[in-house]
């Protein structure tokens, strides 16, 4: 058996997640299904994090394992054309050895969330971000986002069926900039709780329209209480940017 690592980039709108679900068309499901078709093999595919549906993705890694010889750039376009005209994409393959996993061996997870601040409905960004009419001070959002960096008990930011064992999570990572009418929310960690992202950005947008002062979000991680949460943003604006591996 050889071990592929694959690299996808897909837009999460049409599916019901990453994960495959018996309700729905997932990423998982495009990708196995594209591999059983070229092998004629049972391919499971792992990921190095799971994403909501609607949730998005510029470089979510995963591995596959195939038993028949197969050049890494040979798969990676067979599994791309297999793929279409599913929105997902395999950008990289390469063969990795037998104990590299692409969820395990993942020692970070980065994600950023865009928000469009605009009173202008959006036409090339609708479903690719979240719209917030109001002016947003992404000056005010990023100090308060500094409560949240560290290791804390996410309880708030947690969602209620959330899987984890324990809601204690080291954010190394939480900043807010502007570039135009988008804020990006940048979050980095080693791993994250369900909808932790997405409820970070909701309070933190609820600062930004002046609906919370900066001081609320401390107050919400503390109360490690989910009814303390102000706003869960939506899927939309919310992407898997990069999983960070060891060096070899």
């Amino acid at each position: 058996m050889t071990r592929f690592a694959l690299t996808l980039e897909f837009d999460g709108a049409p599916f019901m997640g990453l994960q495959r679900q018996s309700h729905g068309p997932s990423v998982q499901q495009s990708v196995e299904d594209a591999a059983h078709a070229i092998t004629g093999e049972d391919v499971i595919m792992h990921a190095a994090g799971r994403t909501d549906s609607g949730v998005h993705a510029l470089g979510m890694r995963a591995h596959i394992e195939i038993a028949k010889p197969f050049d890494a750039f040979r798969l990676m376009e067979a599994l791309n054309a297999r793929m279409r005209p599913d929105p997902v994409a395999v950008t990289a393959c390469e063969v990795v050895p037998d104990d590299w996993h692409a969820r395990f061996s993942c020692i970070g997870r980065s994600y950023i969330y865009r928000i469009a601040n605009r009173r202008a409905p959006l036409t090339l960004e609708l479903g690719k971000a979240w719209q917030v009419s109001r002016p947003l001070d992404e000056g005010a959002m990023h100090r308060a986002a500094q409560a949240l960096v560290g290791r804390h008990d996410f309880t708030t930011f947690r969602s209620v069926h959330c899987q984890a064992q324990s809601p204690l999570k080291t954010l190394d990572r939480l900043d807010v900039r502007r570039e135009g009418d988008m804020v990006l929310i940048e979050a980095e960690a080693r791993s994250f709780l369900h909808h932790q992202v997405r409820s970070m950005v909701g309070c933190l947008a609820l600062v930004g329209m002046g609906r919370w002062d900066e001081s609320e979000v401390g107050k919400a991680l503390a109360a490690k209480d989910r009814q303390a949460l102000g706003l869960n943003a939506p899927p939309d604006g919310l992407y898997f940017v990069r999983a960070i591996y060891p060096e070899a």
